[in-house]
This record gives structure tokens, C-alpha cells and sequence, in this order.
């Protein structure tokens, strides 16, 4: 029997988990709901769970699991989730080695999804790109000469909480006008009483405003990359999370706004475009995290707790 890993993406609704071979081909996946209040001891015991479903033949070697929110530079433990309560440095990779038995790696779910895109799916033919997942947070990541940059300390690339607006809404990091609280599910909701998918069913409808809505959406969107693009000069820009899945509606837009605020040089052929992995980004971006570590090092399974 071939080997395989576990990919996980916790989000602040849902955990998903796939059973992945070392190509990216996914055997088996599962959805679980994230135990709500979601403080972290249930989320654990929850994933947990959802491995040995899919571990029963116990022919996985690892996990690979993608949190919201930075991790330290070891990958070892969660040191923040602005959107999730009582995640401040959690030994989260501790705690799932002793429940299941599987050596742990943990990176930011976000990091995880630009993996995944970089792997098998919008990222493949650039070597400097930026990826932005829109959903109940906006997250980041951001790829450098073929390889994911997470900083000096694991942290770096939350580009969801820079900020677009001095005097904006509050964020939860502390910060006002973040990004995120102009491009989120949150965000759009404060601004029009509907969910991002029913402004997407409006606007394939051919209903104005929401047509207008997501131009309008767009435009902010291109003001927050325009910063980002003058920093890091990507090649492209890959567009993913829930939201996107409207993106057809406000990504001419966005590049619009980013043409006009980003002077030539520092935008030669960038390209916008979505992501084509949809909800197993994160899952496999995770997976493809654990099979890298594989091949750095040996990682040894602990001792499963009785």
C-alpha cells in the first residue's frame, strides 16, 4: 500500500480533511463541523477524530494541518487566530501527536492554500506570486523565487490586516480599516444585509446593484493589493476563498484600480487571476507540507496516548 498523509484546513465553520498520496491524488475527504465556541482544546479533539476516521487502516504517516492564523518558525504551535477564541500560542502539533499518534506540521491555512495553488493548480508557471483568500478572514500568502516566505519568525504574510483605512471599522487585531475589514464575508454583509453567495446569485441574475456592488467591492480590493504589489512585484495575483467564487464580477475591477494607483514598472505583466483548487487548497497545500518535511527529515510518529 502506498503512503499517505493527512491534510487539514480548520476554518472557523468547518474542518476539512483528506487522505492524500505523495502525487496530490486524494483518496478519501471529510468535512466535520468546528466545535463552536471553537477554543482550541474541542477543535483539536474534533480533528483528532476526523483522523482516525480516516486513518483506520493506519497507512498514514503524518499531518499537515492548516491553521488560521500564524505559527511559530517550527511549525509547532498556533501563536495567534484573530477570528477563533483563545488561540494564543497553543501547542497544537503537542496536542494531535499524542491524540493520534501522527507526527504534526502546522503552517497558516492561507500559506497552506498558496502551496497547494503553487503545487497543482494557478500558481504552477510563476515563481513570485501573491495569493489572497477572501472568506471569514482575508489571509495571505506570498511565494519569492519559488518558495513560500513566512518571515524571520514564521509570521510574516498576514496580508488580510494591513490597513486600507486609518479610521475604518475596528479589526480584532487591533488594528481599524484593515483590509479585511473591507474585502471579508463580514465586510460585505455589514454593507449590503446578504451573504457574498447571494450578492453572486444577484448579480448572475443581471441585477444592478449587486452588479454595481461587486465593481464597487473590486476597487477597494485593487486599493489594498496596490500597496502589496509596489512591495513584492509578483508576477501574479491569485484570488481564492469562498468569495472568489464571484470573482468574474469585481476582478476587472480590481485590476482596473490597480493599473491606476501602480505605475507601469511595478506591475510588468502582472496577472490577476482566481485560483483553481477551490476548497482543497488549504487540504492540499497541507498534505504537500507534510510530504516536503518527509523528504527534509525523518519525521518520527510519537507514541499515541491511551
Amino acid at each position: 500500500m502506498s503512503d499517505r498523509v493527512i491534510g487539514i484546513d480548520l476554518g472557523g465553520t468547518a474542518i476539512k480533511l483528506g487522505c492524500f498520496l505523495e502525487d496530490g491524488t486524494c483518496l478519501e475527504s471529510i468535512s466535520v463541523d468546528t466545535p463552536q465556541p471553537a477554543n482550541p482544546k474541542p477543535v483539536v479533539k474534533a480533528i483528532a477524530q476526523g483522523v482516525k476516521q480516516l486513518n483506520l487502516d493506519l497507512s498514514c504517516k503524518a499531518i499537515g494541518l492548516g491553521m488560521p492564523g500564524p505559527t511559530d518558525k517550527a511549525r509547532r504551535i498556533a501563536r495567534k487566530s484573530i477570528n477563533l477564541p483563545g488561540w494564543d500560542d497553543v501547542p497544537v502539533a503537542d496536542w494531535l501527536e499524542k491524540q493520534t499518534g501522527l507526527a504534526t506540521v502546522l503552517e497558516n491555512d492561507a500559506n497552506c492554500a498558496a502551496i497547494g495553488e503553487a503545487w497543482l493548480g494557478a500558481g504552477q508557471e510563476f515563481e513570485n506570486f501573491i495569493l489572497l483568500t477572501l472568506g471569514t478572514g482575508v489571509g495571505g500568502g506570498i511565494f519569492l523565487n519559488g518558495k513560500l516566505f513566512t518571515g524571520r519568525d514564521g509570521a510574516a504574510g498576514e496580508l488580510g490586516l494591513i490597513t486600507l483605512n486609518p479610521d475604518g471599522h475596528p479589526c480584532r487585531s487591533g488594528n481599524r480599516g484593515s483590509l479585511e475589514q473591507h474585502a471579508s464575508i463580514g465586510a460585505i454583509y455589514r454593507l449590503t444585509g446578504k451573504q457574498p453567495a447571494e450578492m453572486g446569485q444577484l448579480a448572475e441574475a443581471g441585477d444592478i446593484e449587486a452588479i454595481q456592488f461587486w465593481q464597487s467591492y473590486g476597487k477597494v480590493l485593487g486599493a489594498g493589493l496596490a500597496s502589496l504589489v509596489y512591495v513584492l512585484t509578483p508576477e501574479a495575483i491569485i484570488i481564492g476563498g469562498g468569495i472568489s467564487a464571484s470573482s468574474r464580477f469585481f476582478l476587472p475591477s480590481t485590476l482596473e484600480e490597480i493599473e491606476r494607483r501602480v505605475v507601469e514598472p511595478s506591475r510588468v505583466d502582472l496577472k490577476l487571476l482566481p485560483a483553481k483548487l477551490g476548497n482543497k487548497a488549504g487540504m492540499l497545500g497541507a498534505a504537500k507540507l507534510v510530504w516536503d518535511e518527509i523528504e527534509k527529515r525523518a519525521i518520527a510518529n510519537p507514541r499515541e496516548e491511551p
